[in-house]
């Protein structure tokens, strides 16, 4: 089936046996247990399990060809928990340019616990098979990456890490389901932000792990989510949920938007360089071509000149809203090097375009006239 038909039938078939097209919301955190001591529904108490989690799960796990799903509080906490699963003294690879909160992460709360990591460039296959020790086991790649848009080959990094025995992890939370299936290429992981365009309207925050098939890393995360309970509520899960009917729709037309900026940008003179996996100038669009159906909603452009110019520009939008996070209907702006932690590698002169639904020739007018306003040649 087509992943528009995949995504409403996986939605809709949890729907309550009364007959309900959509499901209820399972608010109980507890559950009755019967009169021989089992428990017929299989729920016990909703940190272990609830019906909207459990829904959820099995949405995603179809919509990326997975196996099993996990679902969390939030993309990091996604994240977190796959670290979490490690051993003390294992190694793992990440990308450079990866999301700062997970580097932050890594350096602050991984590193002191044992685990080892390098950041690397993961679009130079050189530097990732020369940074494989005997005891990584793990890789992770963002692909295409927040905010630099740097595309990973997931199949040729998948085969370096399967060959010295380690897991590949895939956070595809730029791309989304819809354009990007890093199991079909050989990843054992799939991480999301659920956040972003999954559930869709930037009101609810989660994130989710998907497995190709169950290994002992996924029975170590499905633990973990049980026990360390940093889950999605029912209603966080009901409403990603919901905003799964629309991915499909949604992020076309983003993608198709945020196409035609990248295009008109590329040309603008106050821009020095677009960062778009769909602009055949990009370093990785080869590789997007033959593992993405589409490029995405998001995209960074350097401005010509420094932090002061681009703050200006961002100031000056009136269509964009100045805000952080990225995936939802609405097109947000942002300048990520001042948020990010001291010593980022975002440089000061990016501007983070999250493409929304509406129409691109009202978003290139909008950025036009904010980029005229401040560039002097």
């Amino acid at each position: 089936m087509h992943i528009e038909t995949q995504i409403i039938q996986a939605t809709v078939q949890e729907a309550a046996a009364m007959g309900a097209v959509v499901p209820p919301i399972y608010l109980s955190t507890t559950f009755e247990r019967a009169a021989d001591g089992t428990y017929p529904y299989d729920y016990v108490y909703s940190r272990s399990g609830n019906p909207n989690r459990q829904a959820l799960e099995r949405a995603i796990a179809t919509l990326e060809h997975g196996t099993e799903a996990a679902a969390f509080a939030s993309g990091s906490a996604a994240t977190m928990t796959v670290f979490q699963a490690l051993e003390t003294g294992d190694h793992v690879i990440a990308p450079q340019s990866v999301y700062f909160g997970i580097q932050e992460m890594l350096r602050k709360i991984f590193a002191p616990w044992g685990l080892a990591f390098d950041l690397v460039d993961t679009t130079d296959l050189a530097a990732v098979q020369q940074a494989i020790r005997d005891n990584t086991r793990l890789i992770l790649i963002e692909t295409p990456s927040n905010p630099q848009l740097a595309v990973t080959d997931i199949q040729a990094v998948a085969q370096l890490a399967h060959a010295a025995g380690a897991y590949l992890a895939c956070d595809n939370t730029v791309a989304s389901p819809v354009l990007q299936n890093p199991l079909d290429h050989g990843a054992d992981l799939v991480i999301h932000a659920t956040t972003k365009y999954l559930a869709g309207h930037s009101d609810v925050i989660s994130g989710v792990v998907v497995t190709r098939e169950l290994n002992p890393l996924f029975n170590q995360i499905r633990l973990i989510q049980g026990i360390g309970g940093a889950v999605p509520s029912p209603f966080d899960c009901w409403l990603t949920l919901r905003g799964l009917q629309t991915l499909p729709g949604r992020v076309q037309t983003q993608a198709a938007n945020a196409q035609r900026l990248a295009e008109f940008l590329s040309q603008h003179d106050a821009v020095e360089q677009v960062l778009y996996p769909g602009l055949a100038e990009h370093p990785g669009h080869e590789i997007a071509v033959q593992q993405m159906s589409g490029y995405g909603g998001l995209l960074s452009i350097l401005v010509k000149g420094n932090q002061e110019i681009a703050l200006a520009v961002a100031a000056e939008v009136k269509l964009f809203t100045r805000a952080t996070s990225f995936g939802g209907p609405h097109s947000l702006i942002e300048h990520r090097a001042s948020i990010e932690a001291p010593g980022t590698q975002t440089p000061v002169n990016l501007l983070r375009l999250s493409v929304g639904l509406e129409h691109p020739e009202d978003l290139m007018a909008d950025l036009d006239n904010a980029l005229q306003s401040v560039y002097r040649p």
